[in-house]
């Protein structure tokens, strides 16, 4: 009785804080565009990990024995797929609004199992399949939708949903019991060194740089990075896998609400119906599988309370 609601109370805060992460995941989007207003793209993405990377060391000082080799190896690899995510997103949110990326990226949900069928053989069920359809539904609707069409900018958010769905199959492929401060600090290293050095290799633009878009970088380096990373390898554990995919699609909720207010975007009935379907393509499975645990009583949460 008493492990059974110390395990309700532990979910209970587990999706106060996965729900807090989405809304700072959605306020991304907004910081970032802008952001880009005064700072290019490829040099906010390297400037935001730089500051990243230092708030995390500072962190990861008392871990610092536990440090190896096999912890900065995995790292590096799941850092170049992070690389890519935020490479792609950064390039993706400047080049389309941020109600369209922000439905765009949440592909990856449907993405992830796609993948994992294709290298690994791992069974694809008929309900990943139909959102998959009614995902295609949508990318039409939004290709068909807007001024511009499916632009440059929509493809590359596209193309960030792709990277975000291989990195979260390397988490989970590659990550055994490695410090995820540690793990952390050497992703975001990985991101900065990329960032960095494609920043120095692209055309240089002079900065103007404002208290606006310096408060926009600080904000992207301090709560969808260090503080999201945090609170999501901590808490995630203590919720099943399908209950954190569904409060994870509230990530383009958010956006979509701050393009609207704060950047005054407006999107066609066309854009409005595709961005719907594509949410119904990851929600929809999402729903019927969490009902089917219910039913059946999958609890992951004991794993997470047993591991404390």
């Amino acid at each position: 009785m008493h492990k059974s609601i110390q395990h309700d109370h532990r979910s209970s805060n587990a999706t106060f804080w996965l729900i807090l992460t989405t809304v700072f995941w959605g306020g991304s989007f907004i910081f970032n565009k802008i952001g880009f207003r005064e700072i290019p793209p490829v040099t906010f993405l390297f400037y935001r990990f730089a500051l990243a990377t230092l708030l995390m060391g500072f962190l990861c000082l008392p871990r610092l024995r536990r440090f190896n080799r096999r912890t900065f190896r995995t790292g590096l690899i799941v850092g170049l797929a992070l690389a890519a995510t935020n490479l792609s997103f950064v390039l993706g949110v400047s080049g389309t609004s941020v109600s369209r990326a922000g439905f765009l990226n949440n592909l990856f949900v449907l993405l992830i199992p796609l993948l994992c069928f294709a290298f690994w053989r791992e069974r694809l069920d008929r309900l990943s399949g139909a959102g998959l359809v009614l995902a295609l539904a949508g990318l039409w609707l939004l290709a068909r939708g807007g001024v511009d069409g499916f632009n440059k900018g929509d493809l590359l958010s596209t193309l960030c949903a792709l990277f975000i769905a291989l990195h979260i199959i390397s988490v989970s492929k590659l990550l055994r019991d490695e410090d995820i401060y540690l793990l952390s600090f050497v992703q975001f290293a990985t991101v900065t060194v990329v960032g960095g050095t494609l920043d120095l290799l692209l055309p240089s633009v002079p900065l103007t740089v404002t208290w606006v878009s310096l408060g926009s970088l600080i904000y992207c380096a301090i709560f969808p990075t260090v503080i999201c990373f945090t609170l999501q390898n901590t808490y995630q554990r203590y919720t099943t896998p399908t209950k954190a995919g569904l409060i994870y699609t509230m990530d383009p909720v958010w956006s979509m609400l701050g393009g609207t207010l704060l950047l005054g975007e407006r999107l066609t009935t066309e854009e409005w119906t595709g961005c719907a379907l594509i949410f119904a393509a990851v929600v929809l499975p999402l729903s019927v599988k969490r009902l089917r645990e219910r039913q059946l009583g999958i609890d992951y949460r004991a794993e997470g309370a047993a591991a404390d």
